[in-house]
């Protein structure tokens, strides 16, 4: 099995904290670093560990830049295979520093098939190609709602939108997330579906995903 390591770095709404069933302060090891929190398996860092879980986190400039620098460059990870980095949407000064500051192995673009939802994603695709990060591909969620009742499917966010997107940019399609009760209840309640419900056909999709990721670094990086 391979360590994986999850940083929040979303300073305007941290949300790991709430889906991984975490809170509390991180203690300091012996050469004052912030020791993540760990659940499931998963080491944590999000700024949520470190800011009151109501207070509202209204930064700008140099505040988020020291934010950033504290949770890239102080916290003690240990030996990890993978880092997954959680980013805030858009192409701001948080993308921008990340790329800029440590090694990025490759980005995936998470978005809804909506054609507003994917004017964002296209410009985060074109801001890490244009920083030299390659793009691993994009993932689609909420691709597609099944009624409980009657399983009958519909496309509420439009069908296929990333995927032709994907196509248009030249890069994979990682995966589909669909649109499901049971990710929505499990997250609220801090047990991510691939935990809670791990033969479901929902946590299935989340286990392509990462398989799908980790051929692409895998190919990216020979």
């Amino acid at each position: 099995l391979k360590s994986v390591g999850l940083l929040d770095v979303d300073v305007y709404g941290p949300s790991i904290p709430k889906l991984m069933n975490l809170k509390g302060n991180p203690e300091l090891s012996d050469n004052n670093l912030m020791i993540p929190l760990t659940n499931y398996g998963v080491p944590c860092m999000s700024m949520g560990f470190l800011v009151d879980e109501v207070a509202p986190i209204v930064w700008r400039g140099l505040m988020v830049m020291s934010a950033l620098e504290k949770l890239l460059r102080q916290v003690d990870w240990g030996t990890l295979d993978y880092l997954v980095v959680d980013m805030p949407p858009g192409t701001g000064d948080v993308q921008l520093s990340i790329s800029q500051n440590i090694p990025v192995s490759g980005a995936v673009i998470v978005s809804t098939p909506q054609d507003i939802a994917l004017l964002d994603a296209r410009r985060g695709a074109e801001m890490f190609k244009k920083v030299n990060v390659p793009v691993l591909g994009l993932v689609q969620n909420m691709s597609v709602f099944q009624c409980p009742k009657c399983n009958h499917q519909t496309h509420i966010f439009g069908s296929d939108g990333a995927r032709q997107l994907a196509d248009t940019l030249g890069v994979k399609l990682l995966g589909d997330i669909p649109l499901h009760l049971n990710i929505r209840e499990m997250s609220d309640q801090g047990k991510p579906v691939v935990v809670s419900s791990p033969d479901s056909p929902e946590a299935e999709a989340y286990k392509k995903v990462a398989s799908a990721v980790v051929q692409r670094l895998e190919e990216v990086n020979t």
